[in-house]
């Protein structure tokens, strides 16, 4: 079959065929009398290999090399083009990202746009020192630094990105609130985290709907923020975070401070005082919180506490009893 009945059916053009032939991709194994190109069916079925391979991303060198190495399978060429269209894939995206921050900050000429895309770089160098200066620079964009703050693991830049939002005020709740949806569990915590430093009843309102988050740190952060707050709601958090032993004190003071309500200041007592069966170590931390507790009723159960079967429950609670 001469070039120009080849190119008509494969599809592929007569140029093309020539350059195969120049590179030794698919060389027409005859020639007519007058020399034309003559390929044969087994060239023809070589050409769509080379084309289809070129389909998944190959260059033709590499289609080339794996024409001729007698070891290569098709195994190792698909795992290669997968990591490399995943590895272009997110940088794409990255890209798609890059210029959609661009577009939501809504530049009004090109200073703007390089003063985002400056902004950009520093956020995202693999620097910490250098992020933290971005941070911490006079940033107008608080989406970005919500962007940010939702993605940064190293502790110290991300707490230059929470003194930052916060210093913006409300403006950056969106972009965290929606971090607290994320199913990355670190997203989600360091959402709360950053919600924490923000004002107003709509991030009071964000920390009472994060308090049933699936997360135990998201719930704590959450209480802990949402009951200094006098959200009420955050007490069976805060009285199981006594229990557990985990963050026991600063939930002890911020149990201290709601019940300065004194109808809550009894629920809190009673919610105490019902954990009082367990191991010495939790009665101890019981008795700890009690202490913080204003009112009759928490000086009440202390006391008990001072006859406890345990010696150093007993001691600790006659202790504190004594203080009040």
């Amino acid at each position: 079959m001469l070039i120009g009945e080849v190119a008509r059916r494969s599809g592929v053009s007569t140029r093309m065929l020539r350059h195969y032939d120049s590179l030794g991709l698919v060389r027409p194994t005859g020639r007519t009398v007058g020399g034309y190109r003559e390929y044969s069916e087994a060239d023809i079925r070589r050409i769509f290999h080379v084309e289809g391979l070129r389909s998944l991303g190959m260059s033709l060198r590499q289609i080339g090399q794996a024409l001729a190495d007698p070891a290569f399978t098709p195994s190792t060429l698909v795992g290669d083009l997968i990591r490399r269209t995943e590895d272009r894939l997110k940088r794409e995206q990255e890209l798609l990202e890059r210029l959609r921050a661009i577009d939501a900050s809504e530049p009004a000429g090109w200073d703007s746009v390089l003063h985002v895309v400056e902004l950009l770089h520093g956020l995202d160098s693999p620097d910490p020192s250098r992020r933290q200066r971005a941070a911490l620079a006079p940033v107008e964009d608080v989406p970005l630094l919500a962007k940010a703050v939702l993605s940064e693991a190293n502790p110290n830049v991300a707490g230059a990105l929470r003194w930052a939002l916060a210093r913006a005020g409300a403006d950056g709740l969106a972009g965290l609130t929606a971090g607290l949806r994320s199913a990355d569990v670190d997203v989600r915590r360091r959402a709360v985290q950053a919600i924490a430093e923000l004002p107003g009843d709509e991030a009071t309102a964000v920390l009472t709907g994060a308090l049933e988050d699936a997360d135990p740190a998201v719930r704590r952060h959450a209480a802990l923020a949402a009951g200094n707050r006098g959200t009420t709601a955050a007490v069976p958090v805060l009285v199981g975070m006594v229990i557990e032993g985990t963050n026991d004190v600063e939930a002890a003071e911020v149990l201290g401070t709601l019940a300065a309500d004194a109808e809550l200041g009894e629920r809190i007592v009673r919610a105490l005082t019902e954990e009082l069966t367990g191991a010495p170590a939790v009665r101890i931390r019981v008795a700890q919180a009690l202490a913080e507790l204003p009112g009759t009723t928490a000086r009440d159960a202390l006391r008990r506490l001072g006859d406890d079967e345990d010696a150093a429950v007993a001691l600790i609670a006659s202790a504190l009893a004594g203080e009040q």
